[in-house]
């Protein structure tokens, strides 16, 4: 209901009022009787009724949000740029479209920077601290954008800040299609593996798309389902009711505290979880992830950097290895192999356009002790224009995937081109 009301509220803000043209005017305490006028107006006409602590979070989020961006304000509200990285007061850069440009926008020194990290580190209520001697840290706002901020004498050439955007326009499969990330095929694919409870990997490199993908394909997880999500930033965006969020915990000013990824992991198999979701497996935890998988807890969905499906898989060998694990590299690619259906790969291309250029089949075969990477669907670049358009297409193999027996099984039917 909370998260409903603020979205009714902005929503009303910005369709109902004239506060985008005139914030940039007002003062901190204009700023708030907006905000309040416009929460009061969303709950009477919704008949909607909110406590005067509620009412004060939900206002501070908002007037937050405005006041502390400072200079970075134009960008944050330009739909256009997806990545703003900050490298000292004088050098912003924007990825817009896919490509970096140096934008115009200036602090006018360091202090100024730093005043403008704080304050929007305060209004993310993300409860984490950033300064000499925790000099980087990880956040997100409330609008789902993540934030990294490192800060001399780490970084040499001043504070440094990359927010990442999160985009409220994608939010379905078709919206994936428009944008050509992928085609109608691949699509009903990766629906009909969601319910059938198949293990996807999500790889690529930074920002290539992987969160996107996985928080659209998310939406088909059936609402009946418990589902808990570990991250050590919080980027997924779940529609479902019944989801349980966990985020990792770095270490206090004494050292201590300290909450991993593989802890929330090994807590949240004692939560009944009937679905779970990893924001991005790095280390130990792929153990976990592996051996919860093999014992039964199908379906889970998580993302591993990767520049291709095999580069993907011998990451996940490589995490295994160094848990020290008595088992042969052979034993460990065999237990990877019969856990891991799919590796959903997307790339970046030259023309700013993300798209899936692999959807991977991951099989162990028995007879020859092989693993097997088969691609059941790729792009194919077929050429690159005088202005830099990638022109291709996608190309289905006419491989069956190895666990077509889950789709049986869960009486999930395929569509073309996989249909008999």
């Amino acid at each position: 209901m909370f998260d409903e009301v603020r979205r009714l509220v902005q929503k009303h803000l910005i369709t109902k009022t004239d506060f985008l043209k005139v914030k940039e005017s007002l003062a901190e305490d204009e700023v708030c009787a907006y905000v309040r006028k416009a929460v009061d107006f969303v709950c009477q006409e919704n008949e909607i009724s909110l406590t005067g602590e509620e009412k004060g979070i939900l206002m501070r989020q908002f007037v937050s949000s405005v006041i502390s961006l400072g200079p970075l304000r134009p960008l944050m509200e330009d739909k256009t740029i997806s990545e703003i990285m900050i490298n000292g007061p004088q050098k912003i850069y924007v990825q817009r479209s896919g490509k970096i440009e140096l934008s115009d926008v200036r602090f006018q020194d360091s202090r100024e920077l730093l005043y403008t990290i704080q304050k929007i580190l305060a209004g993310s209520s993300s409860g984490r601290r950033v300064d000499e001697s925790s000099p980087y840290v990880d956040f997100s706002l409330p609008d789902g954008s993540r934030v990294n901020v490192i800060l001399p004498p780490v970084s040499l050439i001043g504070p440094v800040v990359t927010i990442r955007k999160f985009s409220s326009e994608i939010e379905t499969v078709d919206d994936l299609i428009n944008l050509g990330m992928l085609n109608k095929e691949i699509a009903d694919f990766l629906i009909a593996a969601i319910p059938a409870r198949l293990n996807i990997i999500f790889s690529g490199a930074t920002g290539t798309g992987k969160t996107t993908t996985l928080n659209v394909l998310s939406r088909h997880i059936p609402e009946r389902e418990r589902i808990v999500t570990i991250e050590d930033t919080a980027e997924l965006r779940l529609k479902q009711a019944h989801v349980v969020s966990l985020q990792s915990k770095v270490a206090n000013v004494e050292g201590k505290g300290i909450i991993t990824i593989g802890d929330l992991f090994v807590n949240s198999l004692r939560m009944r979880p009937d679905r779970i979701i990893i924001g991005e497996v790095r280390g130990n935890e792929a153990l976990d992830l592996i051996q919860s998988i093999s014992s039964g807890h199908s379906g889970s969905l998580a993302i591993v950097h990767g520049d291709s499906p095999k580069d993907c898989y011998n990451r996940l060998v490589t995490m295994l290895l160094t848990t020290g694990i008595p088992l042969s590299v052979d034993e460990i690619r065999r237990q990877i192999a019969s856990a891991i259906d799919l590796i959903v790969h997307t790339e970046l291309h030259i023309d700013g356009k993300r798209r899936i250029t692999h959807v991977t089949d991951v099989s162990s075969v028995i007879q020859n002790n092989e693993i097997q990477l088969t691609d059941l669907f790729y792009f194919k670049e077929e050429r690159i224009t005088e202005s830099g358009q990638v022109i291709g297409n996608w190309v289905f193999t006419g491989k069956k995937p190895s666990s077509l027996d889950k789709f049986t099984k869960r009486n999930v039917k395929l569509s073309k081109p996989f249909e008999a």
